[in-house]
């Protein structure tokens, strides 16, 4: 009994991660050896290891093939873990002059670029100088991935006594083998010979030794990437200083099974201070206005400052909302019935368990429900309150028994206490059946009070709709897509038809289908001698995971009016090959199926093609200007985090109603979802409320400050409607907020209004609250370097699409996202995902235009003012600042060096004085901008006209001409453009021999009178003679500007 109880009781495995870097080659490297070449070797730092690979004697090309192996110390952080990789040229190869190693080149890469074992690839990265005075060429070729390994050890003997261990104290020190390693990789296991492992001193408060590790049951590990860490100096609350471990681990609970995640969803716990409290104003409001005030971390920058810990402290950006939660678990011993539920209710709620459907063969009196109910609790109402649960049968609506609680002697749970443990309650006759014969029976069963924060809320039933699936809270995640590109080469021994008109060359073409995108490409070049078919072409498509589809290539004969099928060939997307940079990619010949017209062999030829899938690209989904993510596919390619985006959901104010229910009663159920980067949310659905409160708090990591986070507002209508019915949600509204406009560590608490625009016009729906904090260490070099960084990845600068090609890929990727959210549970709507897309933002609407036309105004205003400006001080309105004027003219050309020097300092003058008027919180939606306000009614009309148009020919008649008379003024604007241009081209083209021969006499003036006067002279003379007073100024337009308007120019040849 004595050894039993001095054992410490077993613990399961632990697991230790493996980076591999596997240095493949370098290419182009810099000749350092004072002999033309250099012999290099590659040193790579990672976690405070280093490792080396050999030598390679006198190589420009070395190929190593070497894996280097890194242990990682902390997996949760590796994201932010740096890797360096350093090219030197050993000097011990060289002409024996060199004192030391010199250097070839560096590339340094960060954790999260790292992919698991077997979806690694071989990136070719450049390499880069050390300092600004290094001269650097070429590019090194490496592999890196990372794995797990679960370390098992044998159970230790038992433990000797005093004695013995004072004689083995010294040899216990030394490091014992263990048994086994076992190394689980996506599903698989090995086992390897390996080290022994050992937990930290003291991790489970008893025992200051080592505690080794014993074997457990077989344990099916998952990998997953850690999520990212972003380090701000704050300072750490009192009461996570005081305790050195989290409360599980100090409980005992063994260290495997600690899971160090960030929580997707952080909710407000229950300290919270007072309600936000909204003033109300005037419907016709449309400003966003400050409702909570903005808090700052100053204090954080003084414990930054003083040296404080690496460490980023939540804000609980919502508000606490208590509910009642009653988890029904099952009954037993019941009275004889058919289909039991159970009924709870209190004064101002009143819900319904689903039926219980017994089995064929499956006792009737022990019924199991395990649901959770989530009911709204008011702290004033519950002193006199009851909760009453009933349990009834279905089909005779027969009263089986109920419990009845007082309200006030409910426990509060508060996280992160562990659940509230179900307990067995007598069923009591109540007064609705006094026959106590047919109640019997006990209830398990849990109540108590908690917040948003409590773990079963998210599955808790809280309405009584018909489908309540489509009333929780949900987050999803968008599909990973890809670009798709195939290059059409040539294709041989097609049978044709032989029986074509002479003269006649036959139009071949290739038609190729990925899902629902068709590409067709343009006719191919016939070769006479191998009657061969040419086309060079690149066609690409948008593939998502998993690459489940096919790529089918139809090769056409369209010479005739009917299209006839030459051949075609399946090719699964699984199998063609990624690539992530620009790196070729080898062609392939692929055998055609005979089609109709080849002759009725199944040989129909061959087709040469190159395949690959682009991960270099980031597959827009979104429009460019309001994009939320700029990251490749590639996960290797992907950069750190700057830093993490924080969303609080506070709720709604004065929404409309969307519907109306029994007796004409108008009705919303309003639910909202956020939208950053690949992930989306859902707040859950608030039935039959104009204020909905939701109090959710979202996170996204951020990758790039200069995106936009969309949030929008919809009323569900699913949640009342069958799978099989297709009843799209409403929109209420959304707003938009650019993360790169919100300061770092600071929260914004606004209240926004809800606007949509309809047929009838502009309309305000409501109002939505939102608390929005970027957590990000302000003006680091991380942070600072983004805004040097290129906006969209390498492969878009390298290889560039088009225009219209991006914007149809476009269309096919958001195609796609809504196709894989619709297909989630709750599904989210079609509907949904293209309004918080902006799936129609490059329609054509007459609103949208004049809005462009007036911020091309905007812009251009500062140009305008500076001319009026100039206009006053040469027309001498204030004659004190024209002489200001003069005398700043006359010491900048007599100092030209202080030109450039007083132009920025103009520009700082005008930065720091503009700080006083600098937006205090984050724009919404400008209506004034958008052209809202004065829209027609038939320009909005025409805005919401369906591709192709189904107004009457009389309407679409009268909108075309008025197109035309706008067109007509562009063709006119643009005329005159072209004309000034052409004007400045006829000085010198001797279109006008006369104007060419006065142009280049006044030149060759200008030019010697330049050669004998002073530059200054002339400088200060051109300058006073523009100042002059207007009593010296002729009102008509000077003669230069006469000698301009008379040069020709080539409108007179147009037809």
């Amino acid at each position: 009994m004595t050894t039993s109880s001095q054992q410490p009781p077993p613990q399961p495995p632990t697991t230790v991660r493996k980076v591999i870097v596997e240095v493949i080659d370098a290419r182009d490297l810099l000749p350092k050896d004072g002999q033309g070449s250099s012999s290099p070797y590659v040193i790579a730092d990672f976690d405070g290891q280093k490792k080396r690979t050999s030598t390679k004697y006198r190589e420009l090309n070395p190929v190593w093939n070497e894996p280097l192996e890194f242990t990682v110390s902390d997996p949760e952080n590796m994201d932010v873990e740096e890797l360096e990789i350093e090219v030197f040229n050993d000097k011990k190869f060289g002409n024996g002059s060199g004192r030391k190693n010199h250097f070839l080149g560096r590339v340094k890469l960060y954790g999260s670029q790292f992919a698991r074992r077997g979806e690694e690839g071989l990136i070719y990265f450049p390499l880069e100088k050390k300092s600004v005075f290094s001269w650097i060429r070429g590019e090194i070729g490496l592999k890196i991935c990372y794995y797990d390994e679960i370390v098992e050890d044998q159970p230790p003997p038992e433990e000797p006594s005093p004695q013995q261990q004072q004689q083995q104290s010294p040899q216990m020190e030394e490091p014992k083998p263990s048994p086994g390693l076992l190394v689980v990789e996506e599903g698989r296991v090995f086992e390897v010979p390996t080290a022994h492992m050992e937990f930290p001193h003291g991790v489970h408060g008893h025992g200051q030794g080592p505690i080794p590790c014993y074997p457990s049951s077989p344990v099916v590990v998952v990998e997953e990437s850690p999520p990212h860490v972003v380090r701000v100096h704050e300072e750490l609350p009192p009461q996570v200083e005081a305790t050195a471990l989290p409360p599980h681990m100090a409980s005992g609970i063994p260290v495997s099974e600690v899971h160090f995640t960030v929580p997707e969803v952080r909710r407000m716990q229950s300290n919270r201070g007072e309600r936000v409290r909204v003033l109300k104003r005037p419907h016709g409001d449309y400003l966003p206005k400050d409702i909570g005030g903005n808090k700052t971390q100053a204090d954080n920058a003084a414990a930054a400052g003083a040296g404080g810990a690496e460490r980023i402290h939540p804000f609980d950006l919502v508000e606490p909302m208590q509910y009642l939660f009653v988890k029904i678990v099952k009954a037993r011993g019941l009275a004889p019935n058919e289909c039991p539920y159970v009924k709870i209710r209190t004064s101002s709620h009143y819900l319904k368990s689903k039926p219980t459907i017994y089995r064929p063969g499956e006792p009737t009196d022990s019924p199991e429900w395990r649901q959770v109910f989530a009911l709204g609790y008011n702290k004033q109402e519950s002193v006199t309150a009851t909760l009453e649960i009933s349990v009834w049968d279905a089909p005779t609506e027969n009263f089986l028994g109920g419990v009845c609680f007082d309200l006030s002697d409910v426990p509060v749970r508060e996280p992160p206490d562990s659940p509230l443990a179900p307990q067995w309650y007598r069923l009591e006759t109540g007064a609705v059946d006094q026959n106590s014969g047919r109640v019997s029976g006990d209830i398990q069963l849990a109540v108590w009070i908690g917040t948003q924060n409590d773990d079963a809320f998210p599955e808790a039933w809280s309405s009584d709709a018909p489908y309540v699936a489509h009333t929780r809270s949900k987050v999803y995640q968008s599909p990973k897509l890809w670009y798709l590109r195939l290059t059409l080469i040539e294709a041989q021994d097609l049978q044709i038809a032989p029986n074509l008109p002479p003269l006649t060359v036959p139009e071949i073409r290739v038609k190729a289908q990925l899902g629902f995108q068709s590409v067709r490409s343009r006719r191919g070049n016939m070769n006479n001698h191998s009657m061969s078919v040419h086309w060079n072409e690149d066609l690409i498509f948008v593939a998502g995971e998993p690459l489940e589809d096919s790529l089918i290539l139809l090769v056409e004969d369209r010479t005739n009016k009917e299209a006839t099928v030459l051949g075609l060939v399946m090719i699964p997307l699984i199998s063609i090959e990624q690539r992530i940079d620009e790196r070729h990619v080898a062609s392939k010949w692929y055998g055609l199926d005979g089609g109709a017209g080849g002759g009725g062999g199944p040989y129909g030829g061959r087709i040469h093609l190159r395949l690959c899938l682009e991960g270099g690209y980031h597959v827009l989904d979104e429009a460019a200007h309001v994009c939320s993510d700029f990251r490749p596919t590639a996960k290797q390619l992907w950069k750190p985090a700057i830093g993490i985006l924080e969303l609080g959901i506070l709720g709604a104010r004065g929404l409309l109603p969307m519907k109306t229910k029994g007796g004409g009663k108008g009705s919303t159920d309003a639910y909202c979802v956020a939208k950053y980067g690949k992930k989306w949310v859902r707040t859950r659905t608030v039935t039959d409320s104009f204020d909905p409160r939701w109090n959710e708090q979202y996170t996204w990591q951020v990758y790039d400050p200069c995106t936009v986070l969309t949030v929008g507002v919809f009323d569900n209508w699913r949640m009342f409607a069958d799978a099989s019915e297709d009843k799209p949600d409403s929109r209420i509204g959304k707003i938009r907020i650019r993360i790169s406009t919100l300061e770092s560590n600071k929260v914004y608490t606004n209240s926004y209004p809800l606007l949509v625009l309809t047929r009838m016009g502009l309309k305000k729906m409501g109002e939505i609250e939102l608390a929005v904090r970027f957590a990000c260490p302000s003006l680091l070099p991380d942070t600072c370097s983004a805004y040097g960084q290129p906006l969209l990845p390498r492969m878009h600068y390298l290889r560039p699409l088009g225009v219209a090609q991006q914007e149809a890929l476009r269309g096919a990727a958001t195609k796609m996202v809504a196709q894989w959210l619709a297909r989630s549970e709750p599904p989210l709507g079609q509907e949904v995902v293209r309004y918080m897309l902006d799936a129609d933002s490059h329609t054509w609407s007459m609103r949208k235009s004049k809005a462009n036309w007036f911020r091309i105004v905007a812009v251009l205003a500062w140009a305008v003012g500076l001319a009026k400006w100039l206009d006053d001080i040469r027309r001498w309105r204030n004659p004190v600042t024209t002489v200001l004027v003069h005398v700043l003219y006359l010491v900048l050309v007599w100092y030209p060096d202080l030109i450039v020097p007083t132009g920025f300092l103009y520009v700082v003058l005008i930065g720091v004085w503009y700080y006083r008027f600098r937006p205090k919180i984050p724009a919404g939606m400008d209506i004034r901008l958008s052209q809202a306000e004065t829209v027609d009614p038939d320009e909005l009309d025409e805005e919401f006209d369906t591709i192709p148009s189904s107004k009457p020919p009389e309407l679409i008649r009268a909108r075309y001409d008025r197109l035309r008379i706008l067109a007509g003024r562009v063709q006119t604007v643009l005329g005159d453009f072209a004309t000034q241009g052409e004007r400045v081209q006829a000085l010198v083209s001797w279109r006008d021999p006369r104007a060419t021969k006065l142009f280049i006499g006044v030149c060759l003036a200008i030019t010697l009178i330049l050669y004998v006067v002073p530059p200054k002279m002339v400088v200060v003379a051109l300058g006073f003679y523009y100042l002059r007073h207007p009593m010296f100024r002729d009102p008509m337009p000077p003669a230069s500007l006469n000698f301009f308007r008379r040069l020709p120019s080539l409108s007179d040849r147009l037809m």
